[in-house]
């Protein structure tokens, strides 16, 4: 198995691993267990998602496209005039 992403908190590393296993490829969020032991300060390096050697370049331009995304047109705050921004 290859390290191929180090999620900056585990609500990234598990949207990023069920958008992985949507594309047939099964990764294992590591780490994840430790984060209790520091509640919620910022802890660098634990995370990571693991993948099969095989599928391993797949998944990081499958990650690389996701973090390249930019959102459609009209999905901004301001093509809703009537929701209030706080």
């Amino acid at each position: 198995m290859q390290r191929v992403y180090e999620p900056e908190n585990l609500l990234e590393g598990q949207l990023l691993q069920n958008m992985l296993a949507s594309e047939g490829i099964e990764a294992h969020l590591s780490g994840g267990d430790l984060l209790g032991a520091a509640g919620e300060l910022p802890i660098f390096g634990v995370l990571g998602l693991l993948v099969d050697n095989d599928q391993a370049q797949y998944a990081r331009e499958l990650i690389a496209a996701y973090n390249a995304a930019q959102p459609l047109a009209g999905d901004g705050p301001e093509s809703f005039p009537a929701v209030l921004l706080c």
